[in-house]
């Protein structure tokens, strides 16, 4: 007996680019893939700082995880930090989440030994995979 693959069912994160801007800011662009038919994209452009690029990169996914949703759920980036922890860096991300007029927090968090800001646009999707999951499914 043969279903769907449930690793197919998921979204994506299929590209990821932070271009640093000559004047002082960035722009990060996220690319995901849904049943690798499908793609979605989301692009910020924001501070050229440490935290200002982990802020883009974040809230570009959250513009691609729109993309997605189609207008079924709405998101909002509320904050997202790099933690030193276990000789790496942590960084968690909290957004909040707005499904069939409910409101809910959700929190996700990317182990990386190097690239932060795309550790923080895999950690919007790892907060966020559990909801958009079955929202997806069922399509």
């Amino acid at each position: 007996m043969s279903g769907p693959n449930p690793l197919n069912e998921r979204l994506r994160f299929a590209e990821f680019v932070l271009d640093r801007l000559p004047n002082g800011r960035c722009r990060a662009h996220v690319g995901l893939t849904w049943k690798e038919s499908e793609q979605f994209s989301g692009e910020n452009e924001g501070l050229g700082s440490q935290a200002g690029e982990l802020r883009c990169a974040a809230q570009a996914c959250v513009e691609a995880l729109t993309q997605a949703v189609q207008g079924d759920m709405s998101f909002e980036l509320l904050g997202v930090k790099a933690v030193r922890a276990f000789d790496a860096t942590v960084i968690i991300v909290s957004l909040a989440v707005q499904v069939d007029g409910a409101g809910h927090r959700v929190v996700g968090s990317y182990l990386t030994e190097s690239d932060t800001a795309r550790g923080s646009a895999l950690a919007v999707l790892n907060a966020t995979n559990r909801i958009l999951g079955n929202r997806l499914f069922m399509r």
